[in-house]
């Protein structure tokens, strides 16, 4: 007996509906807000690297390590420099960014684009 196929036909694919995730369109920054970003950055780095090498010299009485890493360099040690030097950071960055913002909002009359005075909580 012979077994005979049927051809099943296709349904068209359906566009996926994105209506209730769709993401919010992105703004493109002016040209002035992407360079008061690194001019308040560069700064702020330096800043940090040279207050967290002055602590950790203050504290420990020996520079921190330049690799973390290393086999030489204890875990205390390692842990220790990875959280000063994280927090340095990010607090950084942080004081970068929002120096930037308040230039670009002084100098413009608003506020950055994606950067909202409604997201604060």
């Amino acid at each position: 007996m012979a077994t005979t196929r049927t051809r099943t036909t296709r349904q068209p694919v359906r566009a996926r509906d994105t209506t209730a995730t769709s993401k919010p369109a992105k703004v493109k920054a002016p040209l002035l807000y992407k360079l008061l970003g690194p001019a308040m950055a560069i700064p702020s780095g330096i800043v940090v690297k040279k207050a967290a090498d002055t602590a950790w010299l203050k504290v420990r009485g020996y520079p921190p390590p330049k690799n973390p890493a290393a086999p030489g360099v204890t875990w205390p040690d390692a842990l220790a420099w990875a959280a000063v030097s994280g927090v340095l950071y990010a607090s950084g960055r942080l004081v970068a960014a929002r120096g930037a913002a308040a230039v670009y909002t002084k100098l413009t009359g608003h506020v950055p684009p994606g950067a909202n005075a409604a997201s604060a909580a």
